[in-house]
């Protein structure tokens, strides 16, 4: 996706891996609201991170906010429909850090996408983060997976749980994106009619999403089921492991690098639900937007932070330029995860001792 935000257009070009907002499609008020709710989301997850202090999680953090980073440049063909997705994340980080991890590592992961990437606008950062990541961390876990898994652990439960709630997820955010839209009054889309596009499309989605979800997760109870959130409180006997947790996580990261560096050169190149209801509802991949002050800053600032703009070299196709975002991103993501992992585990040391 190209943001020409701030300028005349946001042109949205087929491949496109995101379900992102782009700074087009927000007012700077609903912008600036979003951004406070995210901020105090997150605000609340580092005190929860704190008083749960679970040293343990953090090169897990690391490792699957990379998984995802990667796995979100594979966009998966929705058959029959030209159109295209791919997971978000969210479901699937609260199922293995819990909710406050998780939606923090999520924010790391869009963080590096619209910084390094210009994937989603600078502006819209706050509502990528609440559609994105809120929904599938917060809503997935406590409204979905700790009351299905309470009372015991199955692979029954954990299929059914893990598509519930992506697709929960995944509608509530899309639902999310066209409030948004909505509320900021700066494009045509007329609400009923983005409303009636954008939900189906992100019900077949979300179902797929679940999917992959759930055979991760799976892979996760055969191998290590210990560190699937829950587990532990809900058995009573000796959890046998097959493999220890320093195994499972190298195959994470293994299984990382191949995701971005090989496996997202064979992408879908159909449009993201996003980008096809707007083609859909507008005719037209092209999106006006206000020629305003606020737009063309964020925009300028992105341009200088996106060193792979749009996944790949300027002005070139070249597969290499994919291959290496791909790899790049993801240990952008592993890096940034550890480093404010081990930030916050140092100013608490620090705070203890004063």
């Amino acid at each position: 996706m190209e943001n020409f935000v701030g300028c005349y257009s946001v042109i949205v070009k087929e491949g496109a891996i995101s379900m992102h907002m782009a700074d087009a499609l927000v007012a700077p008020a609903v912008a600036g609201t979003l951004y406070v709710c995210s901020t105090m989301a997150a605000a609340y997850s580092v005190k929860k991170v704190e008083a749960e202090d679970e040293p343990k999680k953090i090169p897990l953090m690391g490792v699957m906010g990379a998984f995802v980073f990667s796995a979100q440049m594979i966009n998966f063909t929705i058959p029959g429909t030209g159109a295209s997705g791919h997971l978000c994340g969210g479901m699937l980080l609260t199922a293995l850090l819990g909710p406050y991890e998780a939606f923090l590592t999520m924010i790391g992961v869009l963080l590096i996408q619209c910084l390094m990437f210009a994937d989603g606008g600078f502006l819209a950062l706050g509502c990528n983060i609440w559609n994105m990541a809120f929904y599938g961390c917060f809503v997935g876990y406590f409204l979905i997976w700790h009351p299905v898994v309470r009372h015991g652990f199955s692979k029954a439960k954990i299929i059914g749980a893990s598509i519930l709630g992506s697709v929960v997820a995944l509608q509530l955010g899309a639902f999310s994106v066209t409030l948004e839209t909505m509320f900021s009054g700066i494009t045509e889309l007329p609400f009923l009619v983005f409303v009636s596009t954008m939900q189906p499309i992100h019900l077949a989605i979300g179902f797929i999403e679940g999917l992959i979800t759930a055979m991760v997760l799976l892979f996760v109870y055969e191998a290590r089921p210990q560190m699937l959130q829950g587990i532990e409180e809900t058995t009573s006997t000796y959890i046998e492991s097959k493999c220890s947790i320093r195994k499972v996580i190298t195959v994470f990261g293994i299984i990382t690098l191949f995701t971005g560096g090989i496996f997202s050169l064979f992408a879908s190149v159909y449009p993201d639900g996003l980008e096809w209801s707007i083609e859909r509802i507008s005719g037209s991949s092209e999106i006006e937007t206000v020629n305003n002050h606020i737009y063309i800053i964020l925009e300028n600032i992105q341009k200088a932070t996106a060193i792979l703009a749009d996944y790949g070299f300027k002005g070139t196709e070249s597969v290499f330029g994919t291959s290496l975002s791909g790899i790049i991103g993801s240990l952008a993501v592993l890096g940034i995860c550890l480093i404010a992992c081990f930030a916050f585990r140092y100013i608490r040391r620090k705070k203890k001792t004063i």
